[in-house]
């Protein structure tokens, strides 16, 4: 998927933000993340927790995936940066059992591309609206695609997307526990309101973070993961509780980024 053309000299300004669901035997959660101003690469990953069943932890999946992807993108130019690539060398040297959903995301030269797998995903916002929202990759309800030990999913089918970046652009890249407890609509208020504060990208993560937590532990409030349930003629009544990783980026000029 392509569209727009791209502008030129321009990075990244990026901030993090997670909340684990606060399970006591994993309280690490099962999310993990990485970001690379000098690279102008985003990952995100989600561990998938139908592992548990059989003791594995698929956070420690997750995380050893992200490090992977992080090391491979160290120290290069991000025009030589291709996110499909980053994303099968990190599943290669990713030896731990379990499985993960995927994005990674590069931004350069005004082009941003990305390779997602799974639900975890990002979306830009442009003028206060959201231009694009990567899709998610899903076999059924509740069901994404994944990589990892014994996963009949491979990175090399995650979906591919190119599109230009303009300068004032806002990067949002989470995992699912954002993009199912808040709608678009949701999301693009809370950046607005950040916005307006002059709040640095790691504030507009914590605040979309904590707002999406509160919401996953509200039962009479509409949710994008109880509309999805519906859909898919399943009973779910507000929002789902779940780790949340929010990477921010601000998309801004190279001159103004002083390292």
């Amino acid at each position: 998927m392509a569209f727009g053309k791209p502008r030129s000299r321009l990075t990244i300004l990026a901030g993090s933000f997670y909340i684990p669901k606060g399970n006591p035997s994993k309280p690490r959660g099962e999310d993990a993340h990485f970001y690379s101003e000098e690279a102008q690469v985003i990952g995100v990953a989600d561990g998938v927790g139908g592992w548990a069943r059989r003791g594995i932890d698929a956070g420690e999946y997750a995380r050893e995936l992200m490090r992977n992807a992080a090391e491979a993108v160290h120290g290069r130019h991000p025009t030589d940066v291709d996110p499909k690539d980053v994303l099968i060398d990190a599943f290669l040297k990713t030896g731990a059992p379990g499985s993960s959903t995927a994005c990674i995301i590069s931004i350069s030269g005004g082009r941003l591309r990305a390779a997602n797998l799974g639900d975890s995903g990002f979306l830009v916002i442009r003028g206060g609206k959201t231009v694009y929202k990567s899709p998610a990759q899903q076999h059924g309800f509740n069901y994404p695609y994944q990589m990892g030990s014994k996963s009949a999913d491979l990175p090399d089918e995650a979906e591919e997307m190119v599109m230009a970046v303009e300068r004032g652009d806002i990067v949002i890249a989470a995992t699912d526990g954002l993009f199912d407890n808040l709608f678009p609509e949701d999301i693009e208020e809370t950046v607005e309101l950040c916005l307006k504060k002059e709040s640095l990208p790691e504030v507009v993560a914590c605040t979309l973070a904590r707002a999406a937590r509160e919401k996953s532990l509200e039962e009479r409030t509409a949710s994008p993961f109880e509309v999805a349930a519906y859909e898919a003629g399943v009973e779910h009544f507000g929002g789902k509780y779940d780790d949340i990783t929010v990477v921010a980026a601000y998309v801004v000029p190279d001159s103004l980024y002083f390292r």
